[in-house]
């Protein structure tokens, strides 16, 4: 297991990816699973940093890594400022081209789930190493 505390502030979800791909290549993903599982993992950590925590630098952002034989799975923890919408969402039209996060992390990773208490959001992705 792997754990990284990010301030919740733009730019640090670099630091996540960066990480993350690093331990996914041994694992045996393909390059373009990684950038998958970069683009994922960077639109949860920004969902958190910006929604979850309210861009509060106070206040952090967990990534958990969790490495099986064959699966990766990550989960990622704000403070739940505001609850995580529903997985099951269609995006809508918008002027200003936003929206598109949990949309994008859905169709990247293998499975996704969302655990939303009082104080608290995680959103679990899961990535096979033989699914692509």
């Amino acid at each position: 297991m792997i754990e990284i505390s990010l301030p919740s502030e733009l730019g640090y979800e670099k630091v996540a990816t960066s990480a993350i791909a690093t331990l996914a290549r041994p694992m045996g993903f393909s390059q373009e699973r990684i950038d998958d599982l970069k683009t994922a993992l960077s639109e949860a950590v920004l969902n958190g940093i910006e929604h979850g925590n309210g861009l509060n630098g106070q206040l952090r952002v967990q990534i958990i890594a969790l490495v099986e034989q064959s699966a990766l799975t990550l989960k990622i923890i704000d403070q739940g400022l505001h609850p995580l919408p529903s997985l099951n969402l269609v995006r809508q039209e918008r002027t200003d081209h936003r929206g598109w996060g949990l949309l994008l992390v859905k169709n990247l990773v293998d499975e996704v789930k969302a655990v939303v208490r009082p104080g608290r959001n995680e959103l679990q992705l899961k990535l096979y190493v033989t699914s692509w």
